[in-house]
């Protein structure tokens, strides 16, 4: 754990947990590489200016991240968080000298097991943004816990999904097209890849509850175990086995790593 290259200290880490007001990208590295770098360096860069109003140099991130993971030779999951630990809960419009805190843990294996939902209303603030406000979704994402499923999904009061609370999801089709939902998200950087690897034209709709029956299968994308079968939404199951589902997971890792 480094802040600005250097050993973090709780003096460094008090703003972060009592303020709470940063955002965030999370990678999974390997041998120092990892799929779609630059996408997640774009996604630093472009929240830095929606949250702090100031530009974000991707050199810098680029620095850090190497400085980080020198000596380390093991999968891991490298969280970037830009924030200020100058900045007060009763000045956040305050001008910004970002930070950034590199943290970093075991990635998880994969593939991994399919993923069951319950679907929840609710959604997140400025959802464009993957921002450190958490306290929402992993709420729900423990009152699906406690109900006996792995998470939650996403919906607004009408029904139309949305996402799951740390990864995007889409639906299978009869004809073994990928749908992704046309609704107010996080658009992940997984998400785009596929779509990059699969050299077809992304299909948006919107998906509700009451659609789920016309669906085959479905699956969930994050940068952290890539592409993970989903089997359950609510009371709806589907078989985890869908060829495409295997398709995705081959297609991905296609992708060549970037180079950190």
């Amino acid at each position: 754990m480094e802040l600005n290259g250097a050993p973090v200290t709780l003096t460094d880490l008090a703003p972060l947990g009592l303020v709470g007001y940063g955002h965030f990208t999370s990678m999974r590295v390997e041998d120092g590489s990892t799929r779609g770098f630059s996408l997640h360096l774009d996604r630093l860069t472009r929240d830095c200016r929606e949250v702090f109003d100031i530009e974000l140099d991707p050199d810098r991130v680029r620095e850090h991240i190497r400085h980080a993971l020198r000596g380390v030779t093991e999968p891991v999951t490298v969280r970037v968080t830009v924030y200020d630990p100058a900045i007060p809960l009763g000045h956040p419009g305050a001008t910004a000298s970002p930070q950034l805190l590199v943290t970093m843990r075991n990635a998880p294996s994969a593939p991994q097991e399919p993923l069951t939902l319950q679907a929840m209303v609710y959604a997140r603030d400025l959802p464009r943004v993957k921002h450190t406000g958490l306290f929402g979704a992993l709420h729900h994402r423990a009152n699906a816990q406690r109900a006996g499923f792995d998470d939650a999904v996403f919906t607004r009061p009408d029904g139309t999904i949305a996402e799951i609370t740390t990864s995007n999801i889409g639906f299978i089709t009869d004809e073994g097209q990928l749908v992704w939902p046309c609704a107010d998200m996080l658009v992940g950087t997984t998400m785009r890849l596929l779509a990059r690897a699969r050299d077809e034209d992304v299909v948006t709709e919107p998906v509700t509850l009451d659609r789920l029956g016309e669906f085959v299968g479905a699956v969930a994308t994050n940068a952290a175990v890539g592409v993970r079968a989903v089997s359950r939404i609510d009371d709806m199951w589907w078989p985890a086995d869908h060829e495409l589902i295997e398709t995705l997971r081959k297609d991905y890792k296609s992708i060549p790593p970037e180079r950190i």
